[in-house]
C-alpha cells in the first residue's frame, strides 16, 4: 500500500517518506527528555544536563574510536569542530539545562507546552523561498489551535496550584527558562539544517558523533563549574537509577534523536521538518500520562489530533 501511495503522481517522494518517519522518531526520543527529572527528582538539573550529556559523549567518543580502529575514522576540520560545539550548545546542552530548569521550577505540563511552539517559530523561519505564505497557514493554523488548547489546559492546572508548583519551584520563573529553550532550540533547528546543507559530504551520523562530542565536553565544562561533587552523587540512595536515566537519555534522546533529525533536516525542507517537532510535545505528554497514571482530558485529545491534521496540511503544500 505504501508504495502505491508512493509511486502516484503528487504523492510524497521516497525521500520525503523517510525524512518525515526519522522526523516522527527524533520526537518519540525526544519526548523521554520530558519524564527525566520526575523519575529522579532528587538530583539537579545541572546534574540531570551533565550526566546525558557525558553519556552521549562517551557514546559517541566510542562510535569514533571504532571507526579508527577500524581504518574508517574522519576527524573535523577546525571550523567544523567550531560549528559542532556552537551548535551543541544551542540544540544539547544550553538547550536541555534550561528545560530541566523549566521543569523542576513548574512541573512538566507548561514547559512541554511552551516547546511545543517552536514548530511554529521554524515553520516561520524557515520557509522555502518558493512557498506562498497562504500555503502555510492551514497547518499554521491547525498546530496554532493545537497548541491553543494544550495551554488552555496548561492554564488551568497551574491555576489550581496558585502559581507554585508542590516541589516549591515558581511558575513564571519556569515560564522564563522555558521560553528561554525554546528560543535555543529554534536557533540550533535552522542553523544545523544550513551546515548539513552546506556539507554534504559529512554524513549524518558522522555529524551526530562530532555534536555528541562537543556536548560531552560541554558537560564537562558545566559540572567543573556548577555541578555537584561525584562522591555526593554516588552517595545518593537511587545513583544506579540517575546513571540509567542518563544513560537512556544520552544514547537515545541526544545520539539516536540527533541523527534521525539529521535525516530529516537533509530530506525536507525546515517549515515542514520544524512541524514535524509537535510531535515532542505529543509524545512527551504521553510519557507524562504514562508515567503520572492518568489519562489525556478531551481538550489534550482535540489538540493531538489538531497537530497531527497540521503536520499532514504541511505535508501536503511541501510535496
Amino acid at each position: 500500500m505504501t508504495a502505491l501511495v508512493m509511486q502516484r503522481p503528487g504523492g510524497p517522494s521516497p525521500g520525503m517518506v523517510t525524512g518525515l518517519a526519522a522526523g516522527l522518531g527524533a520526537g518519540a526520543f525526544w519526548g523521554t527528555t520530558f519524564i527525566a527529572p520526575l523519575i529522579v527528582p532528587e538530583f539537579g538539573s545541572v546534574d540531570l544536563t551533565v550526566g546525558r550529556f557525558v553519556a552521549c559523549g562517551l557514546f559517541a567518543a566510542l562510535l569514533l574510536a571504532w571507526a579508527a580502529w577500524r581504518g574508517e575514522a574522519r576527524w573535523p576540520t577546525a571550523a567544523q569542530a567550531r560549528a559542532a560545539l556552537g551548535l551543541s550548545l544551542l540544540g544539547y546542552t544550553g538547550y536541555y539545562l534550561l528545560l530541566v530548569l523549566a521543569i523542576q521550577a513548574a512541573g512538566a505540563a507548561l514547559p512541554v507546552l511552551i516547546i511545543g511552539t517552536i514548530p511554529l517559530w521554524i515553520m516561520l523561519l524557515g520557509k522555502p523561498q518558493g512557498l506562498r505564505w497562504r500555503s502555510l497557514l492551514p497547518g499554521l493554523a491547525l498546530t496554532a489551535a493545537g497548541i491553543a488548547l494544550m495551554m488552555h489546559v496548561g492554564a488551568d492546572a497551574a491555576h489550581g496550584a496558585s502559581g507554585v508548583t508542590a516541589a516549591g519551584g515558581h511558575l513564571w520563573l519556569g515560564v522564563l527558562y522555558a521560553a528561554l529553550a525554546a528560543a535555543s532550540w529554534t536557533a540550533y533547528g535552522l542553523l544545523n539544517a544550513r551546515w548539513l546543507a552546506r556539507h554534504p559530504e559529512v554524513n549524518s551520523a558522522l555529524w551526530a558523533n562530532w555534536l555528541g562530542v562537543a556536548a560531552g565536553l560541554g558537560a564537562l565544562g558545566i559540572a567543573a563549574v556548577a555541578g555537584s561533587p561525584v562522591s555526593e552523587l554516588v552517595a545518593q540512595p537511587r545513583f544506579g537509577l540517575f546513571v540509567a536515566v542518563c544513560a537512556v537519555t544520552g544514547i537515545g534522546a541526544a545520539w539516536i534523536a540527533s541523527v534521525l533529525w539529521n535525516m530529516a533536516s537533509r530530506r525536507l525542507s525546515a517549515s515542514l521538518a520544524g512541524q514535524l517537532i509537535v510531535s515532542e510535545t505529543v509524545f512527551g505528554l504521553l510519557y507524562t500520562f504514562v508515567w503520572n497514571g492518568q489519562w489525556p482530558v478531551a481538550l489534550q485529545w482535540a489538540a493531538c489530533v489538531l497537530f497531527v491534521l497540521g503536520i499532514l496540511a504541511s505535508i501536503r503544500v511541501h510535496r
